[in-house]
């Protein structure tokens, strides 16, 4: 374990680059590094409200385009600790996989001859066979950034719990809109959710603890679940419980659009949710949490009752009334009983 000397020391005179800096775990760890005294250069690809060259706190934004390779050599000048948080999964597009690995390849290339001190990546869990292509394109993106010369250390998270996450935003939709519970087989497989506060102190420890050559680590949650009982926990918080109904032969194509009908969710990224749940994706270690000194990690139900309380007001529109109107006829629905 490192002490906070150590780190402290690793803050001075550093200037922290974030890309994706108004995503989910953009967003919140900006604030992070501003708060533990870093100078930060934030960066989208449009940029914050205030425009770019906008300061506030310690933070300075700079548009930037990860295609564009300008772009991304004005983004690094002048710091030393580059985070990538990007990745375009979404949205219908086909070609996702190579725009991320384009993105990283420019990045990369302009952090070597920046002189960056290292490079901090947040991807998914490594597996060796039943990776799905948005798990692939993660892993992929980890060896270009690891092949630029720039130390960097990659960490592996599963689901991460927070309000503003995708894979949170589905499984929470589920938990509150099913009222009936289909089970295929990929609701059995185990993984370990990671709340975003715990996501977040890992990521700040990244840029702060030794780093000679380029490493990898998981950063675990504390609670070994399977989708079912995700789902479950979701809507015990809820004060529900959802009848359940074994549907084996559920393919993902079809559970994705299962997902899509009662979520919302973009249908490529309900799919990739269920291939990547197709095994289990549980962490080869938990060392990393020891590494930084960070070991009492939020609870499973805890994370959820957080992301669930974070939620805003809903807007005065239809489709809130429709969704708002759709989880009360299930909150009445009959079947409070104990899941079979």
């Amino acid at each position: 374990m490192f002490e906070e000397s150590e780190m402290a020391a690793g803050r001075r005179n550093k200037t922290v680059l974030v890309t994706g800096a108004t995503g989910f775990i953009g967003g919140r760890l900006v604030g992070a590094l501003a708060e533990r005294g870093y100078e930060v250069v934030a960066t989208s690809r449009r940029g914050p409200a205030g425009g770019t060259g906008h300061s506030a706190q310690g933070v300075t934004w700079r548009s930037c385009d990860l295609l564009d390779k300008g772009d991304v050599a004005e983004a690094v000048r002048d710091t030393k600790v580059g985070y990538f948080l990007v990745h375009s999964m979404g949205g219908g597009r086909t070609d996702y996989a190579a725009r991320d690995r384009r993105a990283a390849e420019n990045f990369a290339t302009a952090a070597a001859r920046a002189g960056l001190e290292r490079i901090v990546y947040l991807g998914g869990p490594v597996r060796e066979r039943g990776m799905s292509q948005h798990l692939r394109s993660r892993a992929e993106v980890g060896e270009v950034l690891r092949a630029s010369g720039v130390p960097t250390i990659e960490l592996r998270a599963s689901m991460i719990v927070g309000h503003g996450g995708a894979s949170w935003r589905i499984v929470r939709d589920l938990a509150k809109r099913l009222p009936v519970m289909l089970l295929p087989a990929w609701l059995n497989s185990r993984t370990r959710p990671v709340a975003i506060d715990d996501t977040i102190a890992a990521l700040v420890a990244a840029a702060e603890i030794p780093l000679e050559n380029s490493v990898s680590y998981d950063i675990p949650g504390p609670d070994t679940l399977s989708g079912r009982e995700i789902l479950e926990r979701i809507a015990a918080l809820d004060d529900r419980r959802i009848p359940s109904v074994g549907v084996p032969l559920l393919t993902p194509r079809l559970s994705a659009a299962w997902l899509r009908f009662v979520s919302g969710a973009d249908y490529d990224l309900a799919r990739e949710l269920v291939v990547g749940l197709a095994t289990d994706l549980l962490p080869e270690s938990e060392r990393y949490w020891e590494l930084i000194g960070h070991t009492e990690l939020v609870p499973f139900d805890a994370a959820a009752r957080r992301a669930l309380a974070s939620e805003p007001e809903r807007p005065e529109g239809v489709r809130a009334r429709l969704a708002r109107l759709e989880e009360s006829l299930v909150s009445r629905t009959p079947g409070r009983a104990r899941p079979t």
